[in-house]
């Protein structure tokens, strides 16, 4: 009936917790394990995960806000998803180095070419220090073809990430900014989530300082940076034993 009418669904549980189980920590609903959308039982890697996705049910009203739920949108997801398919995502990862944000600059204004370089050297001299990945930089939006030996560098770099809760947390934020070299700096520890952020939207906010904001696409950016604090954060606690 929810479903037909458009309405939210009424709580039907009253305590969420966690259960010790083979495998990982099951989130428990008046102490029945829960299950994703995929009838999968609902296992974190880290008890510190599954209690943050537990916080999120208690949180809930009367009735279920699954907008108000992003570390168990995303835990379901990692389990339906990316689970079964770890290697497919690492190779769209892979797919986002080929062609990454932060190898295409403007030629002008001179403001923007200066604070694109601000934004992005850092990622740029992350992925040649730290990853061995020497990209091409380009000027404008002509594809450019990066070298077979900074794409397998990145390739190699993820295969040693053997979680798939980290791969997804990764994938989401490689698609919020459009560039994994971002993303794995800020996976490292490179970056704070607010500079991966900022650096992924230097044209944006470049356009906003001169033109002034546009009300509708700040609150979709504002949207979709929840979506990579989200991220972030499952991606840490995923990583927290």
């Amino acid at each position: 009936m929810a479903e037909a009418t458009g309405e939210a669904p009424k709580r039907f549980f009253t305590q969420a917790g966690v259960a010790e189980r083979e495998g990982g920590f099951v989130l428990t609903l008046d102490g029945r394990p829960a299950r994703t959308p995929g009838r999968a039982p609902l296992a974190l890697p880290t008890r510190a995960l599954a209690e943050a996705v537990a916080a999120e049910w208690d949180a809930q009203g009367a009735t279920i806000d699954p907008t108000t739920m992003p570390l168990t949108r995303l835990a379901n997801s990692t389990i339906d998803g990316v689970v079964p398919r770890a290697d497919e995502v690492r190779a769209d990862l892979v797919r986002y180095a080929g062609s990454d944000l932060v190898v295409y600059r403007a030629s002008e204004p001179e403001r923007l070419v200066a604070e694109q370089a601000a934004a992005w050297d850092p990622v740029h001299a992350y992925a040649r220090d730290a990853l061995g990945a020497h990209f091409l930089l380009s000027e404008g939006v002509m594809f450019v073809q990066q070298p077979a030996e900074a794409i397998a560098a990145v390739e190699a770099e993820l295969a040693r990430e053997p979680s798939p809760f980290a791969l997804a947390a990764l994938h989401v934020m490689t698609t919020l900014t459009g560039s994994v070299l971002i993303a794995m700096m800020h996976a490292a520890g490179r970056l704070t989530v607010e500079e991966a952020w900022r650096a992924a939207h230097a044209d944006e906010f470049f356009q906003e300082s001169r033109w002034g904001e546009d009300y509708e696409a700040s609150e979709r950016r504002k949207r979709r940076e929840a979506e990579f604090q989200a991220a972030s954060r499952f991606l840490a606690l995923a990583r927290t034993g």
